[in-house]
């Protein structure tokens, strides 16, 4: 075959692996008079150029947990705006929340890539980092593909803890199992390789995952569980990937309780 033609279905694939990857939407789909809490709309500028927009909620002044926030880092689809629910239950805990969306996603500019998304995250974590909050008060949490994100922050920057939730293994692990007939592990170029990062983290992990999940089968997170270190915690969720909040509310909960109680008992964030 020509190279060119080569080049071609080179090109074909990998706009094809974008694609399966992220799939951003712009519209709001809700605000947060939703969540049932004021937020304060932030902007944050990554490195690079992409203006990110966030949504930072306060703990109450009065919460012993006040001093603790998390980094929310969301999954591949919807924006921000997507995620109510999630929000409302790990405030339960008493801590602050930043979410906010990858450049492509919601308000933010440009589109997304592995890199970006990790500079993006990491810029979310400095703007914190600002706020005056330390770093081992600081609790990165990842949603399906966000785990790639948030466990990438933990291995690069001290935190307090890390959440898997719903998350796989890598990026080539789950697509070969979505696309078998397709040699995905010799031409993926994204990774989001969150299992080879776990056995050198040092701060608490918890990873959250149902059985019942069909997009991100349970194996993934008995594998991504195996390879982290102590201290942490496995949560088994109930439902389908998006639905561990419809289908048992209070196992999502006690995950975030969980990953709080870790980090309260854990002393700072050692490093390698």
């Amino acid at each position: 075959m020509p190279l060119l033609g080569l080049l071609v279905i080179a090109l074909m694939l990998y706009r094809f692996e974008h694609s399966q990857v992220y799939h951003p939407t712009r519209d709001s789909e809700y605000t947060p008079d939703d969540v049932g809490r004021p937020a304060e709309d932030v902007w944050l500028k990554s490195p690079d150029g992409p203006r990110l927009h966030a949504w930072f909620f306060a703990a109450a002044k009065s919460s012993p947990r006040a001093r603790f926030v998390m980094l929310f880092c969301h999954g591949n689809g919807g924006n921000l705006t997507s995620r109510p629910g999630y929000y409302r239950a790990i405030l339960e805990t008493g801590v602050n929340l930043l979410a906010f969306d990858y450049r492509g996603y919601g308000r933010s500019d440009g589109e997304p890539d592995e890199a970006g998304t990790y500079a993006d995250a990491a810029t979310a974590y400095a703007w914190l980092r600002t706020r005056g909050f330390a770093p081992e008060h600081i609790l990165v949490w990842g949603e399906s593909l966000g785990g790639g994100i948030a466990s990438y922050i933990a291995a690069s920057q001290p935190v307090g803890g890390l959440m898997l939730q719903s998350t796989f293994t890598s990026i080539p692990d789950i697509g070969a199992e979505l696309f078998p007939w397709l040699p995905v592990k010799l031409i993926s170029r994204i990774k989001y390789d969150t299992h080879s990062r776990l056995p050198h983290l040092k701060c608490p992990v918890v990873v959250m995952h149902s059985r019942g999940d069909l997009t991100i089968r349970f194996h993934h997170g008995e594998r991504n569980f195996a390879a982290a270190r102590e201290p942490k915690a496995f949560v088994e969720l109930q439902g389908d990937h998006n639905d561990p909040l419809l289908a048992n509310r209070a196992a999502y909960v006690s995950g975030a309780e969980k990953l709080v109680q870790l980090a309260e008992a854990t002393k700072p964030p050692r490093t390698e």
